[in-house]
């Protein structure tokens, strides 16, 4: 059995690196001493990171799938944005596709955390499938405010990112013209209608903090009585991730963000590091880290997007330590204590 290195991190302070939970014997740290020196580098950790309640729990549906119903169990596009999560997946059953078309009638299917438009679940009951909804209760309410204003006869502007089966998903909740994307201020100043009066705003769940609320002084300048959500809907997880990561980049020369590139809310995560002066990657695991653009780097931070599991941030600091003298700093800006419940079919 082969076992990851454990960080060993405590409110701040510098940590070591652990063998098995063990420190290291005598041999090693000699051994180690006997090597070429390697650069000093201090190493902050955000937190917030990694998975939110809704990436555990679309995880969890699948595995909870698989256990009642056996294997096969299809899954329509990626559960979350990440590979890793996904061939782990797969690796035990699940068979991932793009379409209904590709699953058999009497194969049990599971929808993504981002939400799929209502013609999906249409046609799985028209086919008498049995299917699992995965969305996250977060996409879900978006889902129900667009329902609500809609039946107020409230033309409805998503401020969101083209192409992105979130956005699919929620404006596939109403029927063709109800909805109008706003991708940016300029979509805001462009944006025309000859009934001020009777608009609403939701949002994706997983933008930029800042260049929403950009988005958003463009149209209520222009829109005073646009109706807003009851609530907030960029997600906690999506605001808390962003606000540690701000926390430790302008500490920072350079930021990994550790997610996929499909990943809307790693993506806002590299944005931000780079907002406040630090250079970043996004980077889906150890094996893409850029070894020559770390030349140099006193203090690198980390943080992990929604969608990436820990072990992934673990590998990485178990990287670094072989190629660097590291330092760690746990820099944490809120505690996370949400959790979703599975569906009632996955319940029991």
């Amino acid at each position: 059995m082969v076992f990851l290195p454990l960080i060993s991190v405590y409110n701040g302070c510098v940590g070591r690196i652990l063998v098995n939970g063990f420190k290291l014997n005598k041999k090693s740290e000699q051994s180690v001493a006997n090597e070429v020196a390697r650069p000093a580098l201090n190493i902050l950790l955000a937190g917030p990171r990694g998975f939110c309640a809704g990436v555990d729990r679309a995880i969890q549906i699948v595995d909870s799938a698989l256990e009642k119903f056996g294997t096969p169990v299809y899954v329509r596009h990626e559960i979350v944005h990440n590979r890793y999560v996904v061939e782990g997946l797969q690796a035990k059953g699940a068979i991932f596709v793009d379409e209904l078309d590709e699953v058999p009638d009497d194969a049990p299917v599971v929808f993504s955390a981002h939400g799929v438009p209502k013609s999906v679940p249409a046609e799985a009951e028209s086919r008498q499938m049995l299917y699992v909804d995965a969305t996250c209760p977060l996409v879900s309410k978006v889902h129900r405010e667009a329902e609500r204003h809609f039946e107020s006869s409230h033309h409805i502007l998503l401020i969101g990112h083209a192409g992105h089966p979130e956005v699919i998903g929620s404006m596939g909740q109403l029927p063709d013209g109800a909805i109008t994307l706003i991708e940016t201020t300029d979509d805001a100043l462009a944006f025309e209608t000859d009934q001020p009066d009777q608009l609403a705003y939701i949002t994706q769940t997983t933008l930029s903090v800042d260049d929403t609320a950009d988005i958003l002084d463009v149209l209520m300048e222009r829109f005073p009585s646009i109706a807003a959500p009851k609530k907030e809907d960029i997600c906690y997880a999506t605001t808390n991730r962003q606000e540690s990561t701000k926390a430790i980049a302008s500490r920072c020369d350079y930021v990994l963000v550790i997610g996929a590139p499909n990943s809307s809310n790693s993506r806002r995560l590299a944005e931000v590091a780079e907002r406040c002066g630090a250079q970043s990657a996004l980077i889906q695991r150890a094996t893409d880290i850029d070894w020559d653009s770390l030349r140099g780097i006193k203090t690198l931070g980390i943080t992990a997007g929604a969608s990436a599991p820990e072990i992934l941030v673990e590998e990485v600091l178990v990287a670094l330590s072989e190629h660097f003298d590291t330092t760690l700093e746990d820099v944490m800006t809120r505690t996370e204590d949400v959790s979703f419940k599975l569906p009632p079919i996955l319940a029991n």
